[in-house]
């Protein structure tokens, strides 16, 4: 992947950049892999706004991505990669010998013609999905099941990778890519390598309308709104809040800690910076 740059035509499109989109070999996805996706609009189960700064988002369709990789000792031949507009990573469209299609995450590295088997005696080569407990000591893996069974969840972002660091007492031991280092059941299924399209993180939005495509919207500071929308809004002229900075629903904000999860607290043997 590369990335795009545009004349300065406009003030927007002064340092906006997009991908090229060289690496993609198809157009179109596979029609019995998609489905709706819709918008919840920053609202919960009862309608109610839970949260101001999502709305509504061009419409797109959902691509169902494989992320259980539960096709054991069947290999399979990549034959295409594809744009996903509802993650950052690219995807890897699977065609198995039992003729079935999936989509999975593309790795760094995986081409058209590749051979990718999910099996405990796999090798270990990008694009195969092995135990945690088969995966040598220091390998670099994404999609991780936290869970055995459950599909990856760990480490599924663009340019993601993890480091398998060690195995002790039924736990693999992973430094995630926020260096936080993780207890996982050995027995969960991981694949090899990086998640691919790197050049992400690289990308500039430019102006405010394509995060609005997005689904983003504006955000205005608290000190700036009336006493009825915010804790923090009112006063004669500017003012610095008067209190400490909080959330429009009151929350405090700066320094609290947001992790409230106990229960996973004793999996996690290096907490991330």
């Amino acid at each position: 992947m590369a990335l795009k740059d545009y004349n300065p035509t406009s003030a927007a499109r002064r340092f906006l950049t997009t991908s090229d989109y060289s690496e993609l070999t198809k157009k179109h996805p596979e029609k019995k892999l998609v489905g709706k996706l819709y918008s919840a609009r920053g609202r919960n189960n009862q309608g109610r706004e839970t949260n101001i700064n999502i709305g509504k988002f061009n419409k797109q369709l959902y691509r169902f991505v494989d992320f259980k990789r539960n096709k054991i000792n069947v290999p399979a031949i990549v034959e295409a990669l594809e744009y996903d507009p509802n993650r950052t990573a690219r995807l890897a469209l699977l065609c198995y010998r039992d003729g079935e299609r999936r989509y999975i995450l593309a790795p760094d590295g995986l081409s058209i013609g590749d051979e990718v088997v999910t099996s405990p005696r796999a090798e270990i080569r990008t694009g195969n999905a092995l135990p945690l407990t088969n995966i040598p000591v220091g390998t670099m893996i994404h999609n991780v099941e936290a869970r055995p069974g459950k599909g990856g969840q760990l480490i599924r972002s663009a340019g993601g990778q993890g480091q398998l660091l060690a195995r002790e007492n039924g736990y693999a031991q992973i430094r995630m890519p926020s260096s936080e280092v993780r207890l996982v059941p050995e027995i969960c299924y991981a694949t090899i390598g990086q998640v691919g399209n790197l050049e992400h993180e690289n990308l500039v939005i430019g102006k405010a309308g394509r995060s609005r495509w997005l689904g983003i919207r504006p955000h205005n500071r608290g000190v700036s709104k009336n006493p009825v929308d915010h804790p923090m809004g009112g006063g004669e002229g500017k003012t610095s809040g008067g209190r400490h900075p909080c959330s429009p629903t009151g929350l405090l904000a700066k320094g609290k800690k947001t992790r409230n999860n106990k229960r996973t607290n004793k999996f996690i043997i290096h907490k991330k910076k």
